[in-house]
């Protein structure tokens, strides 16, 4: 799916908005709104955009090269909104039929729900729900308790459920205030004694999906992974093009392009190329891996290799930019100017645990 040139245009133009006030403008919800774009993987008959791994990822990729900020609020909350697939359908139905849902929240286990015949009372504080001022519904993760003990799942380890619960019930802190990303306005919330219902809970989990449809069946750390990763690849490809154009501009200037220009353009040209090798690598993993599950293979190594090459690519993404930041100059360091905003944001994308070296899916 690629971008027209309006929407592009209203991308650009209000990306500054959204930082200066620290969460989406107005202009950039009905954008998305009109787009469908947190609608990304909900099925057509929700009026969802229903499209497949693929093509969702290509889209996140082009939004996060125009902005960052709302690519990546985009990215989160779509990929909430993704729990269509298992949620009752019954309440499925009747939610995600509304142009404007947005669901969005934490995936830390903090807090409790506390077991009352067939509803929970969940209490709790959680961090970073991306898009928080304009979410319909806030998503959790919870302790099931009952009669104030803790419950255990078959394997012996604390059982765990996800909720969603209306925006209402939630009390949102404003706390978020970060150096990037300041449009995602993924503030904290809290629940204290508020009662749901039993289908106000689910299993994220693909042998408990509730739809037919072939994304529900898609493990969610892959998707997850390759969600987020596609962030990452589109802020750099942006960051890459406005250095070749720094360099251009760089090499009418006569003592640069003397003696610094060459080596900057090699070591550029080597970026570039790595990458598209990576791109095109990263991709074809995702295709191959939803070729294989419609056809009922076996994905288990290529799912390893997915959370492999997310990291390494993230890691490079980031050595390069810093090794790229310095020929900015000055310029670079304006908080107005593209690449900063480039800078900012990829740095403060890399402070998700996910596609941390080292970080632990355990």
């Amino acid at each position: 799916m690629q971008l027209i040139d309006g929407d592009i245009a209203v991308l650009r133009d209000q990306q500054r908005k959204g930082i200066q006030q620290k969460s989406l403008s107005d202009e950039q919800l009905e954008l998305i709104y009109r787009n469908k774009w947190f609608k990304i993987w909900v099925p057509r008959s929700l009026n969802g955009l229903g499209l497949d791994l693929v093509g969702g990822l290509s889209l996140l990729k082009e939004l996060a090269y125009w902005d960052g900020g709302l690519a990546w609020t985009v990215t989160l909350c779509a990929g909430a909104n993704l729990f269509v697939g298992f949620v009752d359908p019954v309440v499925g139905q009747d939610i995600f039929n509304s142009k404007t849902v947005c669901f969005g929240g934490s995936g830390q286990v903090a807090g409790v729900a506390e077991r009352e015949g067939k509803s929970y009372r969940l209490k709790g504080l959680w961090k970073y729900a991306t898009g928080a001022p304009h979410l319909t519904h806030f998503t959790l993760n919870a302790y099931i308790q009952e009669d104030g003990q803790q419950l255990l799942d078959e394997g012996g380890n604390p059982l765990v459920k996800s909720f969603f619960v209306a925006r209402e019930f939630v009390l949102i802190h404003y706390d978020w205030d970060t150096f990037g990303l300041e449009a995602t306005a993924s503030h904290s919330f809290s629940l204290d004694n508020t009662c749901v219902a039993e289908n106000q809970s689910f299993f994220i989990d693909a042998s408990k999906s509730t739809r037919t449809e072939l994304l529900y069946q898609y493990p969610f750390m892959p998707f997850a992974e390759l969600t987020l990763l596609v962030n990452f690849m589109g802020m750099y490809h942006r960051f890459l093009d406005l250095i070749e154009k720094l360099f251009v501009l760089k090499s009418n200037q006569g003592k640069w392009e003397q003696m610094e220009s060459k080596a900057a353009f090699r070591k550029l040209d080597e970026m570039q190329q790595e990458y598209i090798d990576s791109t095109h690598s990263v991709m074809d993993l995702a295709a191959r891996s939803w070729e294989n599950l419609k056809n009922e293979l076996d994905n288990s190594s290529l799912y390893a290799r997915i959370a492999i090459e997310s990291r390494d690519f993230v890691e490079t993404i980031l050595s390069n930019v810093i090794k790229l930041y310095p020929y900015t100059g000055i310029a670079g360091a304006e908080a107005d100017s593209e690449i900063n905003i480039l800078f900012r944001n990829i740095f403060t994308a890399s402070q998700h645990k996910l596609l941390q070296k080292g970080f632990s899916q355990a």
